[in-house]
């Protein structure tokens, strides 16, 4: 499986623990974030991982900016993108089980770092339920 990550200057360190648990999992990582933390315009490095995502280069992303919206929204402008913006790990689930999100933004400022690391596990190990929930997902994007 390979995953995309972006973050600005305040999500560099969590990107960088974050690619860490990826790498012990036997993930291959794409890192398109900034690895510093001078101020840079978040949008700079959402854009590629949600092209990787949504050609299929990346099965999955993450993002991670302070409050976790800026990287959403962003995302979510690309047509087969579904950004969820999560606070713990039960939001995760489900936006994985119920909405088939396909990248994880995170908020760095609002959430401790174990919990971070944990909302990427449940993400990765998370699958889509398919049913009920696949036309609801179907009628998601604009015609």
């Amino acid at each position: 499986m390979k995953i995309a990550i972006g973050n600005d200057h305040a999500g560099t360190e969590y990107k960088l623990a974050i690619i860490g648990l990826l790498k012990s999992m036997d993930l291959e990582v794409s890192n398109y974030g900034t690895n510093g933390s001078d101020s840079v315009d978040y949008a700079d490095f959402v854009h590629p991982v949600a092209k990787d995502v949504e050609s299929g280069d990346a099965d999955l992303g993450i993002l991670i900016c302070g409050s976790g919206n800026g990287v959403s929204m962003t995302a979510n402008k690309h047509q087969k993108i579904r950004a969820a913006l999560c606070w713990n790990t039960e939001i995760v689930k489900l936006a994985r089980e119920h909405n088939d999100a396909n990248i994880l933004s995170l908020p760095a400022r609002f959430i401790s770092l174990p919990q971070a690391l944990d909302m990427v596990k449940t993400f990765i190990n998370t699958s889509f339920e398919g049913g009920r929930h696949e036309r609801r997902i179907e009628k998601i994007p604009c015609l």
